[in-house]
């Protein structure tokens, strides 16, 4: 179910879960770059991971998908995934939010 570069993540019957990362970005950047791609190569293998979207400017979202809430907290605790999460809050992020929801209705070309 993952997706590649360019496109919508293809997600499978409803319901499924998302959770949608919006941030924005400090000034220091350094490593920023190698550690998301790392996480990129990691999630791709994580059990209950169906694809991901995501958009940058001022304001970065990615949405993620998910098979279940046990998948979601699953990838939340992996110990690289806390790594990164702690230079995130510490150092690349000057503001973040997390949202978990539930996805009942999919529809689309």
């Amino acid at each position: 179910m993952n997706k590649t570069m360019g496109e919508i993540s293809h997600t499978p019957k409803t319901p499924y879960y998302a959770v949608i990362f919006t941030s924005i970005k400090s000034e220091n950047q350094e490593n920023y770059a190698e550690m998301s791609a790392k996480m990129e190569e990691m999630v791709q293998i994580q059990p209950g991971y169906l694809g991901h979207e995501s958009a940058s400017g001022s304001i970065g979202i990615t949405v993620s998908y998910w098979e279940s809430i046990e998948a979601i907290k699953a990838w939340k605790n992996q110990s690289e995934h806390n790594i990164a999460q702690g230079l995130g809050k510490s150092t690349w992020y000057s503001q973040y939010k997390i949202r978990i929801c539930k996805v009942e209705h999919d529809y689309g070309t």
